[in-house]
């Protein structure tokens, strides 16, 4: 299965370079929020391989939605990163998790212009283009390189992550805010980052790369250190002593 997945991201992946710094039309599906004709062309690809190789399985996609009803629901962004895309940014990828009964199964990120595929099946770890990867051993926040992002409503939502974006600055080695969640968490996953947290993150942005992350060894919850599961609006990952500092943060953001 893993590798039927890993052919599908590549071939999404191909449609998604060869797109990449052309003219693509452009739409808005809110102030900040876009999508390209190449997240729909993605997304077609991806869902017409996955229903010929899982046929009845439902399946949750950015584009078009939820469909289908069944254990096995695949959860597709077919573009991560739109932004960027958009604009000639080198951060995106393609992300295909898996959940049965609302538990990540199996999970794959590809990054089509490093050409790096990062993979994980329950149980059985995690890897970047077939090595097996791990999460840091830092285990100080203050010598932490850390990730988020910020939701789509920050100017109306007082939930905007500026608070905790400053704190955080202030007591590790750094944030940064790259564009796709998928690649944070497997950058996560990979040791480049020690930490990342977000909130308003939907599924299929990031049900791929918390398979690969908890394979990895991190721990994951939402920020309120609650267990994390399928639909968590929210998101923290890290090793298990950034991760204890990071919650600590955060629990100062809200006070």
């Amino acid at each position: 299965m893993l590798n039927i997945v890993s052919d599908i991201a590549r071939a999404a992946g191909a449609v998604v370079r060869a797109g990449y710094g052309r003219a693509n039309r452009i739409e808005y599906k809110g102030e900040v929020d876009l999508v390209t004709e190449i997240d729909q062309r993605s997304e077609a690809l991806i869902l017409e391989r996955v229903r010929a190789a899982f046929p009845g399985h439902a399946v949750y996609a950015e584009e078009s939605g939820r469909s289908g009803s069944h254990d096995y629901e695949w959860l597709i962004d077919p573009l991560d990163g739109t932004t960027n895309y958009a604009h000639a940014i080198p951060c995106f990828s393609v992300s295909i998790g898996l959940a049965h009964q609302g538990r990540m199964v199996l999970g794959v990120v590809y990054d089509p212009l490093r050409d790096e595929l990062f993979a994980a099946e329950a149980g059985r770890g995690a890897t970047r283009n077939g090595e097996p990867i791990q999460v840091a051993a830092q285990t100080e926040l203050g010598r932490s390189l850390l990730t988020t992002g910020f939701p789509y409503d920050v100017r109306t939502s007082a939930i905007n992550n500026f608070r905790e974006w400053e704190l955080f600055y202030k007591r590790s080695q750094g944030v940064r805010r790259p564009g796709s969640a998928a690649l944070d968490c497997c950058y996560v996953a990979c040791g480049r980052f020690d930490g990342y947290w977000e909130y308003k993150v939907a599924p299929y942005d990031v049900a791929a790369g918390v398979m690969i992350a908890q394979e990895a060894g991190a721990v994951i919850t939402t920020v309120m250190g609650e267990p994390y599961t399928l639909p968590s609006a929210s998101i923290l990952m890290a090793n298990p002593d950034v991760h204890r500092q990071m919650l600590a943060v955060l629990e100062e953001a809200r006070r």
